[in-house]
């Protein structure tokens, strides 16, 4: 009776393995977010087409609009959750083998910590590439879209946009789906870094005027304190937590801390 408890109490701690090949898993990785942000693009635009709006009308909108973007962030975030989940109940995984469990209260405690770290190792990392690196433009500008801002409606999307919405689909994607596919294949650490790697990539070109190549190391540095995170915590919510707060520290002196200055 012992042995049979301690078994079972054994394999409800014990996470659910991936099922596929870890290189497939980052084709996957890099398919769905390339396949989010066409159908993202495709369900916006489409509506627009047919009541008569040209291709470039409807472009500029997008570009324009912070009600545009929202959706476009919104569509694009959703589908990226959605193809994962579909994956994984594709290849009959339980959701927990890419960290998606219950939250627990040490998570957000976790995540406090982890944000700490974060700015700590970032600045250290920062003196160091400026250091060794003569001309690394720290202060270049991101371009996070969403440039006309203009009364509390807007606002309080835009913070959902930056601030609610891509740090539950990053951490999903990339610390829950990349990194359990590449844990499979590499030592922590190594898929740590190639995980690290791939999510800074997707950050050079946010760049105003060239590549972005502090942003680059700014997300490289976040993620790797994120999957300390996912490891230490066995799950995504604390680094969802750390990514949350992070974007929201950016929104409020990209949004709201200016608007304080002239009032």
């Amino acid at each position: 009776m012992k042995f049979k408890l301690m078994s079972k109490l054994l394999s409800n701690e014990r996470d659910p393995e991936i099922k596929w090949n870890p290189w497939l898993g980052v084709l996957y990785a890099i398919l769905v977010f390339v396949v989010a942000q066409v159908l993202g693009l495709v369900i916006i635009i489409y509506p627009l087409i047919i009541r008569h709006w040209t291709l470039k009308q409807t472009l500029n909108w997008l570009s324009v609009s912070s009600y545009g973007q929202f959706f476009y962030v919104v569509f694009f975030e959703a589908i990226v959750v959605g193809i994962i989940l579909y994956i994984l109940k594709l290849y009959r995984v339980d959701k927990k083998a890419i960290g998606l469990r219950r939250p627990r209260s040490k998570d957000a405690l976790y995540g406090l910590a982890g944000l700490f770290v974060y700015y700590l190792i970032f600045i250290l990392a920062v003196i160091v590439v400026s250091y060794f690196v003569k001309g690394f433009n720290v202060n270049q500008k991101q371009n996070v879209g969403f440039n006309n801002v203009h009364g509390s409606a807007q606002l309080i999307i835009v913070f959902f946009s930056l601030v609610i919405v891509p740090p539950i689909a990053e951490e999903i994607l990339f610390r829950g789906f990349l990194y359990s596919s590449l844990k499979k294949g590499l030592p922590i650490f190594g898929a740590a870094i190639v995980t690290s790697l791939i999510f800074a990539s997707g950050h050079l070109t946010e760049g105003v005027g060239g590549l972005l190549w502090i942003g680059a190391l700014d997300t490289f540095v976040l993620s790797m304190v994120l999957v300390y995170l996912r490891e230490k915590t066995n799950g995504l919510w604390a680094g969802m937590l750390v990514h949350a707060l992070k974007n929201g520290i950016a929104f409020y002196l990209i949004y709201i801390a200016p608007l304080m200055l002239f009032h």
